[in-house]
């Protein structure tokens, strides 16, 4: 039975109680070991190529480019169109596949070391380590009352100018795989950014600085949803970051000196450390939680707890719920890894992935697209032949220059003219270019009977690499009218 009276109404506050949960910010400590120095790997890894892969060349040009004012996505020697877009496909579904076989194995694997949020929030706590001090120097400085010091105010200025900095040049690079980077770079010099350009850098530099700055794991908490289905993903043979309650229970504080087991006590000397160096603030103790990310700081400071009091380390570690169980070490748990899902997993990636190899390697970058022209059907031209007009799009996409002849059958006496009524011999088209031209096909009155034919366009292209030329052909279909 409720407290509060019958027809009373419940005061605002205890329903925002209720509701809701103050956030209290999170101090994270710094640590070190095994799994701290693969996060910090990760980061100079992931970083390297994220702010080093726009300022590559490749044949004349930046090697990794989105152009989507031109609508061309440039890949190191590969040149995608709008009619490329199964590939795009493609590699978004073995990016799922690939993100759902490692978290069946090992759990948030990409979560704890390469999501963009975790590598610069551990960017953002470097820096803030380095400028306002480890834990309790953050505690004690922002435990300071209004109105602060000078002290207090040179270190969060300081502090937020570095990140501003950081979010900037992150913002300026991620615009730099969509526009030209030194393009972007002389423009912001010359401080003459386009309106979109200067909206989209404002918008991730400022959306690197709050997320990574303010929100940190509210992010993972709250807002992304992998955290909240990573439980069907997972089962009692996948590799988690996990506390071994058989071992560590019951908890509590005890003299290095005395033997623990003859107070009944566990191995978990019930220090908090664990809690203390978590980024998003759990405790691993309370079970498996979707907050984890999976980082394994907490096993690296637990190992250095149970160094000191010279305990057997792997307290916390990574394993599975069976070998918990079962009292079962890695080795013996790493037999079940070869399980249903994980093989169908593999082998539609490898699938996949052999797929789209091939798709890339046999690919024809002859694109060719066939237009008629429907304001105009057909028409007589000098009382001798039937014309009709088409748009013929011929789309190069690879990096060398093409030579390219377009021949039309079908029916008797097909001629192709360009717009000036000349016979069409060759069309040079440009690396990573294309053309659009406006021609005319025509027959004489009386070769064929009135109607609709089906006609074919055969394209053929000598692709120039160097002193050598591959010949690629296109054909494509159409329709030819002959009026009654």
């Amino acid at each position: 039975m409720s407290d509060t009276p019958v027809g009373k109404p419940i005061p605002i506050n205890v329903i925002g109680e209720s509701l809701y949960e103050v956030r209290s910010k999170i101090y994270p400590r710094s640590v070190s070991g095994l799994f701290a120095r693969w996060r910090f790997a990760l980061v100079i890894a992931t970083q390297l190529l994220f702010y080093g892969l726009p300022w590559f060349s490749c044949n004349g040009r930046q090697a990794v480019l989105f152009d989507l004012i031109a609508r061309k996505f440039y890949i190191f020697g590969l040149v995608l169109w709008p009619q490329d877009v199964i590939y795009l496909t493609l590699l978004l579904i073995l990016s799922a596949l690939a993100l759902f076989l490692f978290t069946a194995v090992a759990g948030r694997l990409f979560c704890g070391y390469a999501c963009p949020q975790t590598v610069y929030t551990e960017i953002f706590m470097w820096i803030e380590r380095k400028i306002e001090g480890d834990r309790f120097a953050r505690i004690r400085l922002d435990g300071e009352e209004w109105p602060w010091g000078v002290r207090k105010w040179r270190i969060k200025i300081t502090k937020h100018l570095v990140w501003l900095l950081v979010a900037f040049w992150t913002g300026f690079t991620f615009i730099g795989y969509f526009t030209p980077i030194d393009t972007l770079s002389t423009a912001i010099l010359h401080l003459a950014l386009g309106p979109w350009q200067l909206f989209w850098l404002c918008f991730y530099s400022f959306a690197t600085w709050g997320n990574a700055g303010f929100m940190r794991e509210q992010v993972c908490k709250y807002m992304c949803p992998y955290a909240r289905f990573q439980s069907v993903m997972v089962d009692k043979d996948t590799f988690l970051v996990t506390y071994d309650k058989v071992r560590g229970e019951p908890r509590g504080s005890r003299s290095k000196s005395v033997n623990h087991e003859s107070l009944g006590l566990g191995d978990c000397v019930d220090c908090s450390i664990c809690v203390q160096v978590c980024p998003t603030g759990i405790d691993i103790r309370d079970g498996l939680q979707y907050m984890c990310i999976g980082c394994g700081a907490c096993i690296d400071a637990c190992d250095q707890v149970m160094e000191k009091v010279e305990y057997p380390k792997g307290l916390i570690r990574y394993t599975t719920e069976r070998a918990i169980e079962d009292k079962e070490s890695n080795q013996s748990a790493i037999k079940h890894i070869l399980r249903p899902r994980v093989l169908f997993y593999t082998i539609f990636i490898t699938v996949l992935t052999t797929a789209f190899l091939i798709s890339i390697a046999t690919r024809n970058p002859l694109r060719v697209d066939v237009m008629r022209d429907r304001g105009a059907l057909a028409r007589e031209v000098d009382g001798t032949r039937i014309e009709n007009i088409y748009r013929i799009q011929i789309m190069n996409a690879s990096e060398h220059a093409m030579q390219v002849s377009v021949k039309a059958s079908g029916l008797k006496d097909l001629k192709i003219l360009n717009s000036q009524g000349k016979e069409i011999n060759e069309i040079a088209v440009g690396p990573a270019s294309n053309q659009l031209l406006p021609i005319k096909i025509s027959t004489t009155i009386g070769e064929n009977d009135p109607g609709n034919y089906p006609i074919h366009f055969d394209v053929i292209a000598q692709e120039m690499m160097g002193e050598k030329s591959i010949q690629r052909t296109r054909e494509e279909k159409s329709t030819f009218i002959i009026p009654r």
